[in-house]
């Protein structure tokens, strides 16, 4: 039983061929899928991933069933993982390369229809992650970029100037009209002495 806890199935040199192989695999396959699969998940898009996992686990671990087979392939693909983010940070345009650039899909408080299409996402799905972020509306953003992770960030519409003076219009009239109730309250009051 130790002996095959401790004894790998597959050639050490073979394990980290494959987990290069896969890794490099599933970037570009992730790329080529888009933003949206990164941080835009519906329920379709996480049973994807889920599977995917599962799918290429054969392939990263062979025949290996091993303690130290298991080790050595999650110590190999951490091992690459932080070599491909350091080499990614000091070198912006190979970055931009493997990652792609932030797309608008809301420029100038204008809804980019294609980059929606492009992305995948619809409008009602954007609309739902502005509520989700505090806008009331998708007429209320300024700008949304769909970052290179998937994310999406809102810049809402700062207020106009219209916007400013109905907005202080109605708080005095909310004031108005909290005064004269006090000022009938106390005429009631008056009267019933």
């Amino acid at each position: 039983m130790l002996h095959d806890l401790f004894t790998s199935g597959t050639p050490i040199a073979e394990k980290l061929v494959r987990i290069l192989i896969i890794y490099v695999f599933l970037l570009i396959g992730l790329r080529l899928a888009g933003k949206r699969e990164m941080g835009q998940f519906n329920p379709f898009d996480f049973v994807v991933l889920l599977v995917l996992s599962n799918t290429v686990q054969n392939s990263i671990i062979g025949d290996d069933n091993s303690l130290v087979g298991g080790i050595v392939s999650a110590t190999a693909l951490l091992a690459i993982n932080w070599v491909v983010v350091r080499v990614l940070y000091a070198h912006p345009k190979v970055s931009s390369v493997v990652e792609g650039d932030p797309d608008f899909l809301i420029k100038n408080g204008q809804v980019r229809h294609e980059s929606l299409k492009k992305a995948l996402i619809t409008p009602e799905e954007l609309a739902a992650a502005a509520h989700r972020q505090g806008i009331d509306g998708l007429h209320k953003v300024a700008t949304c970029r769909l970052e290179v992770d998937g994310e999406l960030t809102f810049i809402p519409k700062e207020p106009t100037d219209e916007d400013r003076r109905h907005e202080e219009l109605v708080r005095h009239l909310e004031s108005l009209a909290k005064s004269h109730e006090k000022i009938l309250a106390r005429v009631e009051k008056l009267e019933r002495l």
